[in-house]
């Protein structure tokens, strides 16, 4: 059994993110020790490094508590996991594209720039955003399945 110290520097994680999946249900309340130190053991340690590596990949915290919910009540069909991966693939695939607009948006303003800069006059401001507005929808920057909690705790770990 592993307390909360010893599993956060295992997993390279905050102890206040254990704390954190545990308040929002992502892991549950683990064994105490008769002190009242949380305890964790090998399975949890597991859920832990499922989570961690699922998030890496891009999944939302309600995604995975999601697959985590199906699993522990054992009903992880193959047609439940394909269907919400699929959706997630699908939002990846919509986020390249408008990163992929985004860039092409940006790359003549920074061809613009690499002139400007080879051709230098002093004391003078760039002006290619004057001269080239970008026009770029708001939802490009918007990005659902980033919740304001998981942003405000991900700035604390």
């Amino acid at each position: 059994m592993f307390q909360v110290g010893e599993v956060a520097r295992r997993l390279g994680l905050n102890p206040q993110t254990l704390y954190f999946y545990e308040r929002i249900g992502l892991m549950p309340s683990p064994r105490r020790s008769p002190a009242g130190y949380r305890l964790y053991g090998q399975p949890d340690l597991e859920r832990l490094s499922f989570i961690t590596q699922a998030k890496a990949l891009g999944l939302s915290l309600d995604d995975i508590k999601e697959l985590l919910m199906l699993q522990d009540r054992q009903r992880l069909s193959c047609q439940e996991v394909y269907d919400r991966l699929l959706k997630k693939i699908q939002h990846i695939d919509e986020t390249i594209s408008k990163l992929q607009t985004l860039r092409a948006q940006l790359t003549p303003l920074l061809n613009q720039c690499q002139r400007g800069l080879e051709q230098p006059q002093t004391g003078q401001q760039c002006v290619v955003f004057q001269q080239h507005p970008l026009a770029t929808p708001a939802e490009l920057f918007h990005h659902p399945s980033l919740h304001q909690e998981e942003l405000n705790h991900d700035t604390q770990s």
